[in-house]
Parts: structure tokens; sequence; C-alpha cells
């Protein structure tokens, strides 16, 4: 079954760049991306792995690992990290999934069913659906897909306000509003009535509808 919002994300085990890895058990109790390439030495993919090997501080800092996969083996992988390294200023300094057989790709309704079992022969063309990205909470549910076409690179900052957006989020009943930054009003949400709202914020809120009722983020 293709992952949706909010169910479990989907378990295996497979090869990476940093060993074998059981996806659950390598998650443990942090938030996870996971994002997809459909074949190794392709140029935009090249720009995205060096982009989130210098932001991986960021993720670090907000507890969240990070796991790429591309539709081929480790020899594959491994060359092309020192492409990646050359063209961009670091290589990868997180497991790149191996998925030679596809497998991994359709576990998570990347690639149909009849692409085959192998790689080898596949152009990225052929796995241009293999762009998606996904934010794992640490009770190994789908918190966040965004799948992208191979022309247009992925925006990683979006990714990190995104990851604040969700943290914040799970620890206070709110919900941040269009292009929210953080420090920024969030929405008390519906589910909270007036009078819960009052014990939670007692510094108050502005509430241009009564609906929308905007306060100060908390921390």
């Amino acid at each position: 079954m293709t992952p949706m919002l909010g169910s479990t994300a989907p378990d295996f085990t497979a090869d990476t760049t940093e060993g074998p890895i059981a996806f659950h058990n390598w998650i443990g109790s942090d938030w996870c991306v996971l994002f997809s390439h459909p074949k190794d030495f392709t140029p935009v993919c090249t720009t995205e792995l060096g982009v989130v090997a210098k932001l991986m501080p960021e993720f670090r800092r907000r507890g969240v690992k990070v796991i790429g996969l591309s539709v081929d083996g480790l020899d594959q992988h491994r060359a092309w990290a020192s492409d990646i390294a050359e063209t961009q200023g670091m290589a990868p300094n997180y497991p790149l999934i191996a998925d030679p057989k596809l497998e991994i790709a359709k576990l998570y309704g990347m690639l149909p069913a009849d692409a085959g079992s192998r790689a080898e022969g596949r152009t990225a063309a052929d796995n241009h659906t293999a762009r998606s990205l996904f934010v794992i909470g640490p009770d190994k549910t789908v918190k966040l897909m965004i799948t992208y076409p191979m022309t247009t690179g992925r925006d990683f900052s979006e990714v990190l306000r995104v990851i604040d957006s969700l943290q914040l989020t799970q620890r206070h009943k709110v919900a941040t509003p269009a292009n929210w930054r953080q420090g920024e009003d969030v929405i008390i949400v519906p589910a909270v009535s007036d009078e819960d709202a009052k014990a939670a914020f007692p510094d108050g809120w502005k509430a241009p509808k009564p609906y929308l009722r905007l306060v100060k983020q908390p921390a």
C-alpha cells in the first residue's frame, strides 16, 4: 500500500553506503527525512545531495536523521559520492540506500509494481517518479510527502521549515499559517475551546474571526 499522511512508513532492510540497516530500528526515537533519486549521476540530484550534506548540522540540531535512496547499487553510489564531493564541495555525510532491485521504490509507491526487478538498463526517465521526500516522525508515521519533477531541485530550506512546524505543533495545540517562520505568530487549533485556550495562552490572542485565533509562538 502506498504510504499516506499519518500512515506507518513501510519498514525494510537494505544495504547502504554506511552498512546494512533495518529502517525503523535505524530511525530509533529520532525524526527522519528519506529522499529518493531516480538514478545515480543525475545532475539535479547531484546538487541536492551536496546541499543536504552541508545542511546536516541543521538537521542534527532538530534531532533529524537523513537518508537518501537511489535506484542503483552501492558501487555506483560510492563512485557518485566522489563526483558530488568534487562538484559540490562535500560528499554525502549520511547513508544512501542501494535499491538495485527497485524493491524500496515500489514499497514507497514511487515506482509501479510492473517496473521490473532490476535497475540495470533503466534510465532516469524510466524512474522519474522516484523523486519523493518523506518526513517520518519518531512514531514511524509519515508526516510529510513531497514529490518533485526531475527538472526542479528541491528546496531544503522549506523542508527544514516544515520540520520546525511539525515539531512545534506536536508539542503545542497550534498550527502554523502560510509562509510561517520560526518566531512568528501561530494559530490555536479549532479543537481547543476558548476556555482551554485561556489556560494555555494566558497572555491572550488576536481573533479576526472566531475560528482564526492568532497567538505568539509558544516556547
